[in-house]
């Protein structure tokens, strides 16, 4: 038996855009380029004859000689050096290589994008709409800031290429291929706008990339490209982490928080402790992965377990607040009997107070139709009620509750396999830019490692401080720094989550500073950190690149 139509529908963008399953940031980033562009709208692309392929650029590259001078004697290393340094490929190496976009360089990448490789499930909308909501301008400052960045070179308003801008060979080299779309437009699709149910994460996110961005000067544009798409994936995935945790709550207490609001949020990226306040602080207990400390990997492993545990309840809750709003909708525009907010749609808050006793009499009617409808559809030709089914309605259930119930039962263990395999690639698993380790053994448990390019980009951001409205560099000590992960992020390296310290053993604290050890001599190797001395105030991060005051900038950036 199969549930079909509108009863299986579980994506809702007021809860997230996403809809859950493997990401890949470089395409997440290809996609973002137009909606930055456009001002939240997609892109429309005409139609063209096939999908572009890596010849087609190598065709390009030999034919005009005076820009590419002397790639037509080389044509092997000339292909080798676009399929490694300037393409994203799907099934790379493989019989089913396939070109999904040039690697998202510059902005205009994306018109060159095959559609059917370069799917992001929505991330570039939830990046997106989450910088438009930031606060205190930062939203609009970081969209801008990125603009600036990605779309170098072009003329917004006639979308020509200036030859004399001054770009990286990678840049320029796909800048001049942008002749092979002549055509392209803004999506006439009003975009769906909805604030982030966490207003406080979006704020952290458009701060940390306004504060990476101002590197701009100092660090290759590459790098820097990698580096943004590291951090929005970490953003992204502490953005669902902390969902996993927040709607399953409003679901149970059938209201919204009123400190969860954009007058009200009390996270602000401009303080020490970022995080203050907030009621819904997730904690994520991070191993620096040295082998000989296997009681941290436990730790660590404990804290994922934890969070992702909570994947079947945020799993019901989605569903809940998806019939939910189903539900208003046909209340408010088909009968008249529920009245549409002044906003123009129902938020999170609205819908879950839907639960209310109030409103009892009204959602067991729609849904004693609804849930008709779907054991009817759902039952064997000859009649017969589906086992699982009738497990489900002999529970003496109200109808809303045996419709969420039947839903969970045959859909809920898909929905976990795919949040599952979505977080573990918004958390880059596996990889130096990511947090989460896992061996390649079936059923291995998962454990938050701090990976040695993340942490290079949280450092980044960790040493910027605003001086008279810039960003400037300064010393940090190792203690302070461990604050600011902590305090901004939820990571805890060298001591637990308060609510574990009560509890915590001889063994937890030995784990623990052996981790400390391991973090320093991890800051040693990436080049932030020397030791000058035993005295613990004088352990300091020194920034790798120095951005002083504009009138006292050093020329080349370098920290002296």
């Amino acid at each position: 038996m199969s549930i079909k139509g509108r009863d299986k529908e579980f994506r809702i963008p007021k809860v997230s855009y996403l809809d859950f399953k493997h990401i890949e940031m470089d395409r997440v980033l290809t996609m973002l380029f137009p909606r930055l562009k456009y001002d939240g709208y997609a892109s429309r692309r005409p139609p063209r004859g096939g999908d572009l392929s890596v010849d087609e650029f190598l065709e390009d590259f030999l034919e005009h000689r005076e820009w590419f001078a002397g790639f037509d004697k080389h044509p092997d290393i000339v292909r080798a050096w676009i399929e490694t340094d300037l393409m994203d490929l799907v099934n790379r190496g493989k019989s089913n290589q396939a070109l999904a976009a040039p690697r998202p360089l510059h902005g205009n990448t994306y018109k060159f994008r095959n559609a059917k490789h370069t799917r992001d499930y929505g991330a570039a909308e939830q990046i997106y709409w989450m910088l438009f909501y930031a606060r205190k301008g930062k939203g609009q400052a970081a969209r801008d800031a990125l603009k600036r960045f990605f779309f170098p070179g072009i003329d917004l308003v006639t979308d020509r290429y200036d030859p004399t801008a001054s770009v990286d060979v990678e840049t320029q080299a796909i800048l001049r291929l942008d002749h092979q779309v002549t055509q392209d437009m803004k999506d006439s699709k009003e975009p769906s706008r909805f604030q982030p149910l966490c207003i406080g994460q979006a704020d952290i996110m458009a701060d940390d990339i306004l504060r990476l961005l101002a590197y701009e000067p100092y660090i290759p544009r590459s790098v820097l490209v990698d580096y943004l798409k590291t951090l929005m994936a970490f953003h992204l995935a502490l953005y669902h982490l902390k969902l996993l945790h927040v709607l399953p709550k409003l679901v149970k207490q059938r209201s919204g928080n009123n400190v969860c609001t954009t007058k009200d949020c009390p996270i602000n990226p401009d303080l020490d402790n970022a995080l203050e306040g907030c009621p819904y602080q997730i904690a994520l207990v991070v191993d620096m992965g040295e082998i000989s400390n296997p009681h941290m990997a436990e730790l660590a492993r404990k804290s994922t377990d934890r969070l992702y545990r909570q994947i079947p309840s945020f799993i019901q809750a989605n569903f809940v607040v998806k019939k939910l709003d189903e539900m208003a909708e046909y209340l408010s525009k088909k009968t008249g009997k529920l009245a549409t907010p002044a906003n123009g749609f129902f938020s999170i808050g609205d819908l879950v107070s839907l639960l209310k006793p109030e409103h009892d009499a009204d959602r067991q009617a729609y849904f004693k139709f609804r849930l008709a409808s779907l054991i009817e559809e759902s039952s064997s030709g000859n009649g017969d009620v589906d086992p699982e089914i009738r497990e489900v309605t002999e529970m003496g259930l109200g109808e809303f509750e045996t419709f969420i119930e039947i839903l969970m039962a045959y859909r809920g263990k898909y929905h976990r396999q795919y949040i599952t395999q979505c977080l573990d690639s918004l958390l880059l698993k596996n990889k130096e830019s990511g947090l989460l380790a896992q061996s390649r053994t079936k059923g291995s448990p998962r454990r938050f490692v701090l990976g040695s390019k993340l942490l290079e980009v949280l450092l980044q951001v960790a040493v910027l401080t605003q001086d008279g409205g810039q960003f400037v560099t300064r010393e940090v000590r190792i203690e302070e720094l461990l604050d600011f992960l902590r305090h901004r992020y939820g990571l805890y390296i060298d001591q637990l989550p308060e609510v574990a310290q009560a509890h915590s053993s001889i063994l937890d604290r030995r784990a623990l500073r052996l981790n400390l050890e391991a973090f320093k001599r991890r800051l040693r190797e990436i080049g932030f950190y020397e030791d000058l001395s035993d005295a613990y105030v004088t352990q300091k991060v020194s920034p790798r690149y120095a951005i002083e005051r504009i009138d006292r900038t050093n020329k080349g950036g370098r920290s002296k």
